[in-house]
């Protein structure tokens, strides 16, 4: 679905604007990044449907709303 709520178009004139990955550190390496393209489709669910970020379905966007 995250096809839908962010299209190529748009998604070509985003990457521009967002800041470079950092850098994993080996030890403290935290949690996985979530693909950018996941989480403005998480973003644009919320904006689109106005549900809770807590009500975002992961299997459907690609990423939970705390990820978001």
């Amino acid at each position: 679905m995250h096809a839908d709520l962010v299209p190529d178009d748009l998604w070509e004139r985003v990457p521009p604007l967002l800041s470079p990955i950092p850098e994993r550190h080996h030890r403290y390496s935290g949690r996985l990044r979530v693909p950018d393209r996941r989480a403005l489709a998480g973003d644009m669910y919320v904006l689109r449907t106005g549900v809770a970020w807590r009500d975002v379905p992961a299997e459907t966007v690609g990423c939970s709303g705390v990820t978001a």
